[in-house]
C-alpha cells in the first residue's frame, strides 16, 4: 500500500522538477504554471525544515 503512495510522490517530484528546467528554458505557461508551484512548495519545505532546526538547537522558549 505505501509503495504506490512512495512512487506517486516521487514522480510528482520528477515531473516537477522537469517542468521547472523547461520552464526555464521557455516553456508554454502550463509548464510554467508547474514549475511556480514546484518551487513554492520547495521554499515551504525549506522553512519548516529549518524552523524544526532551530527548536532542536534549543532556540524555543519551552523548557520541560
Amino acid at each position: 500500500m505505501i509503495a504506490p503512495v512512495l512512487l506517486g510522490v516521487v514522480a510528482l517530484a520528477v515531473g516537477g522538477c522537469v517542468c521547472v528546467v523547461w520552464a526555464e528554458r521557455g516553456g508554454p505557461g502550463s509548464a510554467r504554471a508547474v514549475a511556480a508551484v514546484t518551487l513554492a512548495a520547495g521554499k515551504l519545505v525549506h522553512r519548516s525544515q529549518s524552523n524544526r532546526r532551530a527548536g532542536l538547537n534549543g532556540t524555543g522558549s519551552d523548557d520541560s
